[in-house]
């Protein structure tokens, strides 16, 4: 079952703006993986790909295609995302009008209900380059 998800046209066009300079053929979408964890509940990567893996399913919300695996499916039910920019950082957020603000001593004054950001230099394409030991 795909989601009720919100995608403001702020996190539209960044995530759309990824896809398209990522190099990919047309219907290239954005891999979201949404894990419990993090201050707000969520911890996410995401990267620019060219077609949803085995067990993926495509989500096209607001003129953005999504792939997305099971768990970040079930995670997302009822999330708005939004793309957030202040004067030190920017990147995704996600918006749980049922979470609580998290109030750790590390979050901006006056958090939003409910946020996770994602920090733009989290963007990759394809699979992270594999770790060499030294």
């Amino acid at each position: 079952m795909l989601p009720n998800v919100t995608i403001t046209p702020a996190a539209a066009k960044f995530i759309n703006r990824i896809v398209r300079f990522s190099g990919l053929p047309a219907g290239a979408g954005l891999r979201l993986a949404v894990t419990p964890g993090g201050c707000s509940g969520y911890s996410s990567e995401f990267s620019a790909e060219a077609a949803p893996q085995g067990g993926e399913q495509l989500l096209e919300v607001g003129g953005v295609r999504l792939f997305l695996a099971a768990e970040s499916r079930l995670m997302l039910n009822g999330i708005t995302v939004d793309f957030v920019e202040t004067a030190t950082s920017s990147g995704l957020s996600f918006i749980d009008p049922n979470k609580e603000a998290c109030a750790c001593s590390t979050a901006d004054a006056a958090p939003k209900v409910g946020i996770t950001k994602i920090d733009i230099s989290s963007i990759g394409r394809g699979r992270p380059a594999p770790v060499v030991a030294s």
